[in-house]
């Protein structure tokens, strides 16, 4: 028997999981840190909370364990994310995060002035504000001396990767969140390089997600409190690790995350390019490839509404009024907008807007409506995928969003499609594991690994009544967001 540490290397969080070779989940820990908001809109961390977390949690996460029966480590993390390091690998500032929106200039710039369409031709993707393209771009032109020092522009998870092999790596899936990748053919555009004024050699080596980078170093294994040879692979973006935490790999396989950010994740075995480019074309963790859309408010909204608004953090308090029959009639509607919005609307100034409250509105109506703007907003990249031809027929529900039993069945109703709950809901850390165990040898493939692992421990069917009543108030919600988006040019 041996062990592998699958580590999420979230925005609040760092989560890891110590798994066997059965994919038994032996042991977790949870490292908690924060984000800074040094200007509106802005989003920033120093990416040494992530390796004091890392160094922090392993400690932990491994009392009472045969240290020497660890063989690999394998990370899903929070994509999109530049950290830049100078020529003696030092970081040079503050990362700039995925839910940062300091680049609505850069942005606007690439989709207009290079154009969509041949961003699309490049890249497979069109430009959004939290893609890593755009925050160099704004790095030259803003900090022009940080931008002169760049040796190496890596993401937040290979960094962490770095730090304990000394290799400078970016998987696939990952890369293609930077729009500097030709995600069809699997290389960097030259093209995309030269527009953002860096070149190749500084950016990382790229690697399958299951493919070894490395092993930890001797002097970080006793740092760690780690022996013998310990494997590194190249690891994953969130969702593409949480794709396979819970089994979405599988050609039109289906998994929404409700973490900090929500996401619609279909796989794919071929490349495939939506016409309109409004939800995102990525390489896969499993060598294949997947589209997907990102909200960029889901989960965080209802801790926004209950912790700072509401003063609370019993959220299952907060929902128990909230009736079956109540569902699909609540007059109060919510636009999750709370950090700007990427999928599908691509607008950094949004925010988020109640509309439709009188003075016999409840407090639970106000946290129905943050949860159903989340759902509606995720159908709205679900709309997307369906008018392209891609059939859904159910999905997997994973992250903090997904164990609320309301929840569960909003999601089942405005989508009208079951819910499956995979029964371990660690998301991008246990598929961090499963990636390093294919990376030792131990399976051949993530697909094989995956079909061992992952088991479905319920379902939550659609109410028909109910999704009828939802179909006809998601016609309204699709009409908030165009009324009121030049409002949000004058509030900014």
């Amino acid at each position: 028997m041996k062990y592998y540490i699958g580590a999420d290397l979230g925005t609040s969080a760092l989560k890891l999981l110590l798994v066997d070779t059965d994919g038994n989940i032996i042991n977790t820990v949870s490292e908690s840190y924060d984000v800074s908001f040094p200007n509106p809109g802005w989003s920033e961390q120093n990416p040494e909370v992530w390796w004091s977390a890392l160094v922090d949690g392993i400690k932990k996460l491994t009392v009472g364990i045969d240290v020497s029966l660890i063989s690999g480590i394998g990370a899903g993390g929070q994509m999109h994310g530049l950290v830049i390091l100078d020529e003696n690998d030092n970081v040079i500032r503050p990362a700039i995060l995925w839910n940062d929106g300091r680049t609505f200039k850069e942005t606007e710039y690439l989709n207009t002035v290079i154009g969509k369409e041949k961003l699309a031709e490049l890249t497979g993707n069109i430009a959004f504000a939290g893609f890593t393209a755009p925050k160099i771009m704004w790095l030259k032109e803003n900090e022009p001396e940080n931008f002169g020092k760049i040796s190496k522009i890596m993401l937040p998870k290979d960094y962490i990767n770095f730090r304990l092999t000394g290799v400078h790596s970016i998987d696939f899936s990952d890369a293609s969140g930077t729009l500097m990748l030709d995600v069809e053919n699997k290389k960097w555009s030259s093209e995309m390089l030269e527009i953002c004024g860096v070149n190749e050699k500084q950016l990382p080596d790229l690697f399958e997600s299951f493919e070894k980078t490395g092993t930890v170093l001797p002097d970080i294994l006793e740092e760690l409190g780690l022996k013998g040879d310990v494997s590194v692979v190249a690891g994953a973006g969130d969702n593409a690790a949480a794709a396979i935490g819970t089994g979405t790999v599988i050609d039109g396989k289906c998994n929404i995350s409700l973490g900090t950010s929500g996401t619609f994740f279909v796989s794919s075995k071929d490349y495939a390019l939506l016409d309109n480019n409004a939800i995102h074309s990525f390489c896969h963790a499993n060598a294949e490839y997947h589209i997907m859309g990102c909200i960029l408010s889901a989960a965080s909204c209802n801790k926004w509404l209950c912790e700072d608004i509401l003063k609370t953090s019993d959220y299952a308090s907060e929902q128990l009024n909230i009736t079956d029959d109540k569902l699909g009639r609540n007059d109060v509607y919510f636009l999750p907008y709370l950090m700007g919005e990427r999928s599908p609307v691509n607008d950094t100034d949004a925010r988020g807007v109640f509309i439709g409250m009188r003075l016999d509105t409840k407090r639970e109506d106000i946290v129905q409506a943050v949860l159903e703007g989340v759902a509606f907003a995720v159908r709205d990249n679900f709309e997307i995928a369906k008018e392209a031809g891609v059939n859904i027929l159910r999905s997997t529900l994973c992250g903090g969003g997904a164990k609320s039993p309301l929840w569960r069945k909003i999601m089942a109703d405005v989508l009208n499609i079951p819910i499956d709950i995979p029964s371990a809901e660690e998301g991008p850390g246990y598929g961090g594991a499963v990636l390093a165990m294919v990376g030792d040898g131990i399976y051949d493939s993530v697909s094989q690994c995956a079909e061992k692992f992952v088991s479905i421990k319920g379902t939550v069917e659609p109410d028909p009544e109910i999704v009828e009543r939802y179909n006809e108030r998601y016609k309204k919600f699709k009409e908030i967001y165009p009324a009121v988006k030049d409002v949000f040019k004058l509030i900014k």
